[in-house]
């Protein structure tokens, strides 16, 4: 009982994590209606700079270590935001309405870059952050055991918690969110009723690439780096995650991200960890089949 209940602990940063970023997603896929693997990239993007922004920070300026970590928070946030801006404006409004082939190969090509600029900007060096906030966090459950987290765990997923709250608060409550929905639906009809399709495409894209840049910033800082290879792995995974809630719902897209989660850490648990992600991927690929199929079928 007590190894379950760590388990179930255990969940909550990384069910966390996934729910922030299939949350910023749906956001983006709302006005794409396309599949993009660029938003996994600037995840993995925005966990280079803040690894880059704290090295410099650390080594250059002498900095003590919350306020290299700080900087380098700084840095992948302003650089996740401007990447965002820039793909949406100058690549994915231009071909989101053309081709969706021509999309795929695009986005493809954003990956690489923004893969290999961070390795070059490293030295092909593979950097680590100093552990910070790893004091364990324990509660006792009587004669059921305890849990034990560790305070960076736990506050991560409430940064994360509190990012996906607040965005779907704006999203159901504020003007923003009726623009940003009507937009979704219909680009056209929004742009006869005074409302600019394009900025609200640019605007929706560079908050969905807020929530990837903040997600990568907190995951850098839990793990301590990020692999230069992890955009295409992420980038895909975050397709197939988001799929579990529904693509153009973003709260319902966090809640599936996180039952993903979970599953995950329980298979981590009680199966083969050779086979977690295969296991993982395929019933996502199939739940994201079933639910086209029933879509299709009258």
């Amino acid at each position: 009982m007590a190894y379950l209940l760590q388990q179930l602990a255990n969940t909550v940063p990384i069910a966390s994590l996934y729910a922030a970023l299939a949350f910023g997603y749906a956001i983006a896929f709302a006005v794409t209606r396309r599949a993009d693997i660029t938003y996994g990239a600037i995840f993995v993007f925005a966990g280079h700079l803040h690894l880059l922004g704290a090295h410099f920070g650390w080594e250059s300026l002498r900095l003590v270590l919350p306020a290299a970590i700080s900087l380098g928070a700084i840095l992948a946030l302003g650089g996740g935001l401007m990447t965002g801006a820039i793909v949406s404006r100058y690549v994915l409004l231009r071909l989101v309405r053309a081709s969706a082939n021509a999309l795929i190969v695009a986005t493809l090509g954003i990956l690489l870059v923004l893969m290999e600029g961070a390795r070059l900007a490293s030295g092909s060096r593979e950097l680590w952050l100093s552990p910070f906030l790893n004091q364990p966090v324990s509660l006792s459950l009587g004669q059921g055991g305890g849990v034990t987290l560790t305070v960076i765990q736990l506050a991560n997923a409430a940064i994360m918690l509190a990012a996906v709250a607040l965005g779907h608060l704006i999203l159901s409550r504020h003007r923003a969110g009726r623009i940003w929905r009507a937009v979704a639906d219909d680009p056209f009809a929004a742009e006869l009723l005074g409302v600019n399709s394009h900025r609200v495409f640019v605007l929706a894209y560079s908050a969905a690439a807020f929530y990837a840049s903040l997600s990568g910033v907190l995951a850098t800082s839990y793990y301590g780096t990020m692999d230069f290879g992890a955009g295409l792995l992420f980038g895909l995974k975050v397709v197939l995650i988001a799929a579990a809630g529904g693509h153009s719902h973003p709260l319902r897209s966090a809640l599936g991200a996180a039952v993903v989660g979970l599953g995950e850490t329980l298979w981590s648990g009680y199966g083969p960890i050779l086979w977690r992600d295969f296991a993982v991927v395929s019933t996502l690929v199939f739940v994201l089949v079933l639910s086209r199929r029933k879509r299709v079928l009258p």
